[in-house]
């Protein structure tokens, strides 16, 4: 699996994960088992709908998400990462 970041994911990141460390080791480890499989049930992958019909999300803690969208079988682009609240 390929994983590309968009300019949008990696300034969100900056700002809302790196000042904890909890949060980046939490963020690695739900990477490394996106990467192993995607559908994971620790993961809670799901849908989204509405304006944001065609992308998917992931869950890194209860309420810490990643966006992102599937380019391909083996390629997806994160979009974003954040709050429930700060990335709908």
């Amino acid at each position: 699996m390929i994983i590309r970041k968009h300019p949008s994911f990696n300034k969100s990141f900056k700002k809302r994960i790196v000042g904890s460390p909890k949060l980046i080791k939490k963020t690695e480890e739900r990477i490394r088992l996106f990467l192993e499989d995607t559908s994971n049930p620790i993961l809670k992958d799901h849908k989204l709908t509405g304006d944001w019909e065609n992308y998917r999300a992931f869950w890194i803690t209860g309420d810490i998400r990643i966006i992102y969208f599937p380019i391909s079988k083996n390629e997806v682009l994160f979009i974003d990462i954040g709050s429930h609240n700060q990335v709908y």
